[in-house]
C-alpha cells in the first residue's frame, strides 16, 4: 500500500544520497565519495521529474488574422511591421533634429552681443588731418582722416626696413582713411594719436612709435597696430566689424 511505496522511496533516497542521513561532520567526505561513483538509475516508482512537463501552451489562434490562421502568407503582417518601424524612425529623427536645433541655438550669441558686433560711425564730422576714437566690442579704435602728405610719407617708406613689413595700400580701404585698433602690440596700452617721432601714434608706457599707417617704427612693440574688419557703406558712413 502507501507505506510500501513510501518505504521504497526512502530506501532509494538512502542509496542515492546517504549523506543526508549522516552527521554534518561526515557529510562532506561522503558527498565527495558519492560524486566519484557513477550515477545510479532511478528505482521503479521513484518520482524524478526535472521540469514542468504538464504545462499546456495556450492557443492564440482566435486572436490571429483570418488570413494567417491556416499558415498562409505573412506578407501583410511584415508590411505592417515595416511600416510601423519606418514611421517610428521618421518621428524619432524629427524629434532628434528639433532637440539638436534647440541645443545648438543656445550656443548662438544673444541679441545684445550681436548688436555690439558692429559699430557704425558718421565720419563727415572728422575733418582732414584729425581723427576720432570709437568703441567697438569694448575696445578703442582709431579712425583717422589722413592728409595727402601723410599718405605720401608712409607710402614712400621701404617696407624691407620695417620690423613688421606691410604696405600701406594693404592696410586701408580708402587712401585718406586709416582705421586701426587703439591697442599697443607690446603690452596692450592705448597709444596717443598724432604723437611720436613719425607723426602717427606713440605709446608712453614703454616708448613704442608708430607711423600714420599704424606700423611700428621704433620701440619694443613687435607688430603693427591691428586693422579690424570695416567697410564704408556710403561716403560718410563707416561700419566697423562684420554682422
Amino acid at each position: 500500500g502507501e507505506s510500501a511505496i513510501m518505504w521504497r522511496q526512502m530506501s532509494s533516497l538512502m542509496f542515492s544520497r546517504p549523506s543526508l542521513f549522516l552527521p554534518s561532520i561526515v557529510r562532506p567526505v561522503v558527498a565527495v565519495q558519492a560524486f566519484r561513483q557513477p550515477p545510479r538509475a532511478p528505482l521503479e516508482g521513484h518520482l524524478n521529474r526535472m521540469s514542468h512537463t504538464d504545462f499546456v501552451v495556450p492557443d492564440f489562434s482566435a486572436y490571429r488574422r483570418s488570413g494567417e490562421r491556416d499558415g498562409q502568407s505573412e506578407m501583410g503582417s511584415r508590411l505592417m511591421t515595416y511600416g510601423l518601424i519606418l514611421a517610428g524612425g521618421v518621428v524619432a529623427a524629427y524629434l532628434v533634429k528639433n532637440l539638436l536645433g534647440c541645443y545648438l541655438s543656445t550656443m548662438n550669441p544673444s541679441a545684445d552681443v550681436r548688436a555690439l558686433a558692429t559699430t557704425e560711425v558718421n565720419v563727415s564730422s572728422i575733418v582732414e588731418g584729425t581723427g576720432a576714437t570709437i568703441i567697438w566690442r569694448g575696445k578703442p579704435v582709431f579712425v583717422r582722416h589722413r592728409t595727402a602728405a601723410e599718405v605720401e610719407a608712409v607710402r614712400g617708406v621701404d617696407i624691407n626696413t620695417l620690423r613688421d613689413p606691410q604696405r600701406d595700400e594693404d592696410r586701408v580701404v580708402r587712401d585718406d582713411w586709416l582705421v586701426v585698433e587703439a591697442t599697443c602690440t607690446h603690452l596692450g596700452c592705448v597709444p596717443i594719436s598724432h604723437q611720436g617721432d613719425f607723426g602717427g601714434y606713440f605709446c608712453p608706457c614703454h616708448g613704442s612709435h608708430y607711423d600714420a599707417s599704424g606700423r611700428v617704427r621704433k620701440g619694443p612693440a613687435p607688430l603693427n597696430l591691428n586693422v579690424p574688419t570695416y567697410t564704408f557703406t556710403d561716403d560718410n558712413s563707416l561700419l566697423v566689424g562684420s554682422p
